[in-house]
């Protein structure tokens, strides 16, 4: 039996041009992201990263001069 979408958690994950993701919890992180250190729903997550990430911009193109 799976779990529903509501009682599954995640990961607020974060790569190195500081792009941000949410990953299901009991996964293995992908190649090339790690955790930004919040985990809770996906509603939770997405309202965090929501919160934190103002500029979308990888960090290389924000860095650019």
């Amino acid at each position: 039996m799976h779990d529903s979408p509501a009682e599954l958690r995640y990961l607020v994950v974060v790569n190195d041009e500081e792009q941000y993701s949410l990953w299901p919890a009991e996964r293995e992180l992908p190649a090339g992201w790690r955790s930004e250190g919040r985990s809770g729903t996906r509603t939770e997550c997405l309202d965090h990263i929501d919160t934190v990430w103002r500029d979308m911009r990888p960090r290389s193109l924000r860095e650019a001069r």
